[in-house]
């Protein structure tokens, strides 16, 4: 890579880096060029220079960011065996994620996506990559349990998805009301170990009796 080249890279690094933190500390009603080029040490005129426009930079820095934490994460979200250890280690992600403000930044970005089509297309794009590895962990999980034939690991892995945002968004307003509900997704998660290690005649039972909820 040419010196021009290291230098143009490094700029747009300092301007997802800059996005980022603006969003985090000021929210998305407050990130601009000026403050984003601000909190990066550049020039404004560099954010249109490689992105084009605010909400492109935004729109990268979603992807960005999101690809650097689910990297972070990915060795021990494949390693996780059970439904129980993996709503455990969501809630350690999550109070990894708050302190270091990068919950928020989805938070802020589906807020702005509400009314900005380009977030929106982006903000789910970043969604998805954490819905992929939390989907890989379900289908394997919930194979070998009497739950798994009943429960959409699709589904389910977007509503895992969801809850944890949304618990973000709650615990600005009920910080323990939101504890409560980390501790609920808990005690779900407790009630599907319990399930898992029945023996086989009460498996089976349990397998009929959800067959015959749900057909009716």
């Amino acid at each position: 890579m040419s010196p021009q080249a290291r230098a143009r890279a490094a700029t747009r690094e300092k301007l997802l880096d800059g996005a980022i933190r603006t969003l985090t500390g000021q929210g998305i009603a407050k990130t601009s060029a000026r403050t984003v080029a601000a909190a990066a040490g550049v020039n404004q005129a560099l954010v249109f220079y490689h992105f084009g426009s605010v909400d492109e930079l935004l729109s990268e820095a979603c992807r960005y960011a999101t690809e650097q934490r689910v990297d972070r994460y990915r060795e021990r979200l494949g390693s996780i065996s059970s439904l129980g250890e993996l709503l455990a280690f969501g809630r350690e992600m999550h109070e990894e994620e708050r302190e270091a403000g990068h919950v928020a930044v989805l938070a802020q970005l589906l807020a702005g996506a509400q009314t900005q089509p380009r977030l929106a297309a982006a903000t789910a794009a970043g969604l998805s990559l954490w819905v992929a590895e939390v989907e890989k962990v379900l289908v394997r999980v919930l194979a070998a349990s009497p739950l798994g034939e009943f429960a959409d690991p699709v589904g389910l892995a977007r509503a895992v998805a969801a809850s944890f945002v949304g618990i973000e968004l709650y615990e600005g307003v009920d910080r323990d009301g939101a504890g409560r509900a980390l501790d609920a997704l808990e005690q779900l998660g407790a009630v599907a170990a319990a399930l898992d290690e029945l023996g086989p005649v009460a498996q089976r039972a349990v397998r009929h009796r959800l067959r015959r909820a749900a057909r009716g």
